[in-house]
């Protein structure tokens, strides 16, 4: 008995099958919204005027293509997913497959309050397939694999700048614990973790070998970091002579405040500025523009914006504290800003005048000329 209803479930299955193989869905658009996670998605499937389907499914494009292929044969497949830690190998697969696919900003996703009350995977997944049907979403700019790889190269030299950081404070941290006080010489700016102050680290004396070995170890791994940053520096240096670079990076670079590393942090972040109409929708990008909130006769004007790349507008600022010394134009700009506003907030505004010469230099492909020199 038990065979036979297995038999009967096994004879059903192949006839649904083969009631499918005839059925077209040529011409009509199906939506598929995109929860994506590490080892799993929450998948919603639309069509124009229904929910088809909702499940999990494995993070693989290919096992969600095999089964739009089977259940809806030759419609047009529209895809989306929020952009995050999986980057961009999703979209690149699922273009391949011949899915409509875009990636958006989650902040983009219009979300209803039930929608934060009642928070789930299928609940996000369908928000994504709706929007998306409705034409409300916006595809973020996905960079070509080699962009993502130089991006990648010029943010991991950033990363370990940042862990050198840390490891100098580690170190003044366990001094200070041992009460043990640096040298005025080494207070220098210049003399500061110089070869001379890590030999000078290396030979003070401490009370217990304990110490000694603690205070050693993290010596090795400053040193360590140190060759890394060395090494990091070396490949964008070699980087920066190649065909993709060189030339724009010359030109990049005669904007003041502009350096080798910056310029190429910039080129790698931005990739093409011809998506960006206007040196305004740049400064939108980077987050240099002010937040504001106008109703009626009141109009309200804030700090800048919290929606922001965090690495850019990083870059762009260092880069304005070493324009105001280079530039007469902005160092005049800056010192207007100071006699209305604090320092911090002065240099912003030097930064945002920054990104119109970066804008001018990258969409005219014309060296930036100091007006006032």
């Amino acid at each position: 008995m038990v065979r036979f209803k297995r038999q009967f479930k096994n004879t059903k299955k192949e006839q649904l099958m083969e009631q499918s193989k005839g059925i077209s869905f040529k011409g009509q658009n199906i939506y598929v919204g995109i929860d994506v996670h590490l080892k799993s998605w929450s998948v919603t499937i639309l069509s124009e005027t229904s929910v088809l389907k909702r499940m999990s499914q494995g993070a693989d494009p290919d096992a969600l293509h095999r089964f739009l292929t089977s259940h809806y044969p030759e419609a047009e497949y529209h895809s989306v997913y929020e952009a995050g830690f999986c980057g961009f190998w999703i979209h690149d697969r699922l273009t391949e497959l011949g899915i409509h696919n875009i990636v958006v900003n989650p902040a983009d996703v219009p979300t209803m309050s039930s929608e934060k009350l009642r928070k789930t995977d299928a609940v996000d997944s369908k928000k994504l397939a709706v929007s998306l049907r409705a034409k409300q979403l916006k595809g973020i700019y996905t960079p070509d694999s080699e962009a993502l790889d130089i991006r990648s190269l010029i943010r991991l030299k950033n990363s370990i700048t940042k862990d050198m950081t840390r490891q100098k404070n580690r170190i003044k941290s366990q001094l200070r614990y041992l009460g043990i006080g640096i040298p005025v010489e080494y207070l220098e700016p210049h003399s500061n973790w110089s070869k001379r102050f890590l030999n000078w680290l290396k030979q003070v004396g401490m009370r217990t070998p304990s110490g000694r070995q603690a205070l050693d170890i993290l010596i090795m791994q400053f040193e360590a970091l140190r060759k890394q940053k060395a090494e990091m520096t070396r490949k964008l240096r070699s980087l920066s002579h190649t065909e993709r670079f060189e030339e724009t990076l010359d030109l990049l670079m005669t904007v003041p405040g502009i350096g080798q590393t910056t310029g190429l942090a910039l080129m790698a972040e931005i990739v093409d500025i011809t998506r960006f109409a206007n040196a305004e929708q740049l400064a939108a990008y980077v987050g240099m523009i002010p937040m504001c909130h106008s109703s009626g006769e009141h109009e309200g004007v804030g700090d800048i914006t919290l929606r922001k790349h965090a690495i850019l507008r990083s870059n762009i600022i260092e880069a304005a504290w070493v324009a105001i010394r280079k530039d007469e134009a902005m160092q005049l700009c800056y010192l207007n800003n100071c006699k209305r506003m604090v320092p911090s907030k002065a240099i912003v505004k030097v930064a945002r005048k920054l990104v119109n010469r970066i804008y001018f230099v990258l969409k005219r492909h014309q060296p930036y000329v100091n007006a006032m020199a």
